[in-house]
């Protein structure tokens, strides 16, 4: 019996040894960034007055992007030398964005409801867009 049992012992060994082994690289697709600056007068506001806006346009934003793939949104007031990621909240105002085919606009608002209206950036702003692909 222990014959038997050494016999289909190394029969399962050299079976398992002589299985091809594949070696999967993954070949990664390079992201794309974009970097756009805002002037003050960019900023428009709604309607209401409780909004306001900057629109960014650019054709790498296409139809398959939005629908296929990434987009995360920095925005820097020192000119490039730090950035945050968008949305945030600083004084009350939430800034956030909405990408479509095409562009990405960039809304500024009040985070906490109040019948207030954001304050407009009063210098230039830098925007990095980075286009995030997928396989």
């Amino acid at each position: 019996m222990k014959k038997l049992a050494l016999l289909l012992l190394c029969v399962a060994t050299l079976g398992l040894a002589s299985c091809k082994k594949d070696t999967i690289v993954n070949q990664t697709t390079p992201n794309i960034t974009i970097v756009k600056n805002i002037t003050p007068s960019q900023w428009l506001p709604s309607s209401d007055g409780l909004t306001l806006s900057a629109e960014i346009r650019d054709n790498l934003i296409d139809k398959f992007h939005v629908d296929n793939e990434g987009t995360l949104v920095y925005i820097s007031y020192n000119n490039g030398q730090s950035y945050i990621q968008l949305p945030f909240v600083y004084n009350i105002d939430a800034y956030s964005y909405e990408v479509y085919d095409g562009g990405l606009s960039i809304d500024i608002q009040s985070s906490d409801f109040q019948d207030r209206a954001p304050v407009r950036p009063s210098s230039n702003v830098r925007i990095k867009i980075v286009l995030i692909a997928s396989e």
